[in-house]
């Protein structure tokens, strides 16, 4: 047991030093959702109204409606980011190292997961002081409450990024990717707006965004900060994890997955 805490302590340690030393990571991390928070909110609140009461029984404005999907973005974000440093890992071979550890390849990963997420979640906490120096600001307690959604949040977005990192081969190809999936999740999804505003223009898109786990972050995280719970949430994001941890798990295994052929 010793040596996996030793384990854990090393990889997570490592996370955080290079964020450490990566402060522009941390800078657009902050940058990129308070762009949308303060300025493209405006547009979008001239088209959706003032005010939003469905489903929190509340009356809320716009730019305290997204802050939520602004934090999942930078889960998501994030969790890109840490599958494109498991790429890099790869090409110098330190990954190689770590998988060949007498230790189980889930509890490598796990702690890989466990590191980008704690980081991930820091981030969160970061914008949202941020942004209530502009006044937008959740209920006191909902800052407590939001805290294991967004953990949960970052553990199924960090281990998408590792379902990622497994499928490329080289690292000039991982930004096409991330494009890919990130800008796609991010707009179907009620990061921006609702879905039952969305259901009124397309059906056809609320179904894409309904079935979109990160859809379920950003309720669960939604509706944390107002102090209530979002069951069906919860079970799509755990859901989803756990069918992206089997998936890395299977990608990371040179007997039979992807990195047979790349690591």
């Amino acid at each position: 047991m010793n040596g996996w805490l030793i384990a854990l302590r090393a990889i997570v340690g490592r996370e955080f030093l290079r964020f450490i030393h990566q402060r522009e990571r941390f800078l657009s991390a902050l940058v990129r959702p308070l762009v949308w928070l303060l300025i493209f909110a405006a547009g979008f609140r001239a088209a959706l109204g003032v005010s939003i009461i469905r489903p929190y029984q509340t009356y809320i404005t716009y730019e305290t409606y997204i802050v939520p999907g602004l934090c999942a973005m930078i889960l998501l974000f994030n969790g890109m980011q840490s599958s494109l440093s498991l790429v890099y890992d790869r090409e110098m071979g330190s990954m190689r190292l770590l998988l060949t550890s007498p230790l189980p390849r889930w509890w490598l990963l796990f702690c890989r997961l466990l590191g980008s997420s704690a980081i991930s979640v820091l981030q969160v906490y970061a914008f949202l002081g941020i942004a209530a120096l502009f006044d937008i600001t959740m209920p006191g307690w909902g800052y407590v409450a939001a805290l294991p959604g967004l953990f949960l949040g970052g553990l199924m977005l960090g281990a998408l990024g590792l379902v990622l990192s497994s499928l490329i081969r080289q690292l000039e190809n991982f930004a096409g990717v991330m494009n890919f999936v990130i800008f796609p999740m991010f707009f179907l999804s009620s990061a921006l707006y609702p879905l039952w505003k969305m259901a009124e223009s397309s059906e056809l898109l609320y179904r894409i965004c309904a079935l979109n786990p990160f859809t379920h972050v950003v309720e669960l995280v939604r509706f944390l900060l107002y102090l209530q719970f979002n069951l069906s949430a919860l079970l799509w994001v755990l859901g989803t994890t756990a069918v992206f941890a089997v998936l890395a798990l299977w990608g990371y295994d040179p007997a039979r997955g992807l990195m047979k052929r790349k690591v």
